[in-house]
């Protein structure tokens, strides 16, 4: 089969590094969102159909199946704030940055559109008009809202410790110097950590903790028909953008410098001094003077009859210890 001219091309595209981790961004976050919002939808049209367990489940395996849609291509951050770390902390290049951001926006606005057309009775239920606020409210489906009983200051004090709590998790997962997951459960086990925080950490503010996953879908009701008020209520629109990337950055931190930089390979310990003559490594003191008893042109075997006598080479009493660097 001959390829075309045009065909051709398009592979060589989308073989390219930068493009590659923008697709998959741009599929894991989809995938993440579409689970997720899902599940929202359930909660607030469904009545029995919908819990709000069940959105922790549906955003917590939605981030398992994103990890595994992407996980060894571009590392499935589906997080502007999991990446904003990374480059602040010398993880990745700052270049990849704007790539990874631009796919997690757009897989988060297309799976907010998708959910749009799949729940169409979302106009149903608010009676034609579609509320941000009030008993039949509709866009807490797409972005979280700040509720009466907290301030703003409040909120965003809330969204920094709980990404920050994210951010040092993730590291823990995934630091192979500590004690990861094991080799294949990592989509699991950080599927399982987003349930956590969601069953203990999320009544508050809805644990966003993810500017990809609030922001975009906050754009589409904007546009979709909610109108300017998505962005006024209680100005809290920008408290899950900025707070999540503070947040994450300074769990990014505290894991490197209380764990990260603690952790030191162990040395290894060499009980007999005889193994290091078996390597023909010296261990013989410095003070002591070995006695030549052939002429330097003369072959040396190290077999066991033609090595010194005991006496004149003590063995040591102490560990030798290795350091790896």
């Amino acid at each position: 089969m001959v390829s075309s001219p045009i065909t051709t091309r398009m592979r060589a595209i989308l073989q390219k590094d930068m493009v590659r981790e923008f697709l998959a961004e741009f599929m894991s976050t989809y995938v993440m969102m579409v689970f997720g919002l899902g599940s929202v939808a359930h909660m607030v049209l469904g009545n029995k159909f919908g819990s709000y367990l069940g959105v922790n489940l549906g955003f917590g395996f939605g981030v398992t199946m994103g990890v595994h849609v992407a996980g060894n291509i571009s590392g499935a951050h589906m997080n502007a704030a999991v990446t904003f770390t990374n480059c602040a902390l010398g993880r990745m290049s700052w270049k990849k940055f704007p790539v990874y951001i631009l796919g997690q926006f757009l897989g988060s606005f297309l799976a907010a559109a998708t959910i749009y057309l799949l729940f169409y009775s979302i106009i149903e239920f608010s009676g034609g008009h579609l509320a941000v606020t009030g008993p039949t409210a509709t866009a807490n489906i797409f972005a979280t809202y700040l509720p009466d009983r907290l301030t703003l200051w409040m909120g965003f004090l809330d969204e920094v410790i709980v990404t920050g709590i994210l951010q040092l998790c993730l590291f823990a997962i995934t630091d192979k110097e500590n004690n990861p997951a094991l080799q294949g459960t990592q989509a699991l086990v950080i599927g399982i950590l987003i349930i956590v925080i969601g069953v203990s950490l999320g009544m508050n503010t809805g644990y966003a903790m993810n500017p990809s996953r609030d922001l975009p879908p906050r754009f589409f009701t904007y546009i979709a028909g909610w109108g300017i008020q998505v962005f006024r209520v209680r100005d809290w629109w920008w408290v899950p953008v900025v707070a999540p990337l503070l947040g994450a950055y300074l769990g990014g931190i505290i894991y490197l410098v209380f764990i990260g930089s603690s952790i030191t390979q162990r040395p290894q310990i060499l009980e007999n001094s005889m193994v290091y003559e078996d390597r023909r490594i010296p261990v013989l003191p410095k003070t002591m003077q070995i006695p030549s008893m052939t002429s330097s042109l003369t072959p040396v075997s190290v077999t066991p009859a033609n090595r010194p006598l005991a006496q004149t080479v003590p063995p040591l009493s102490d560990p030798i210890h290795l350091e790896h660097f």
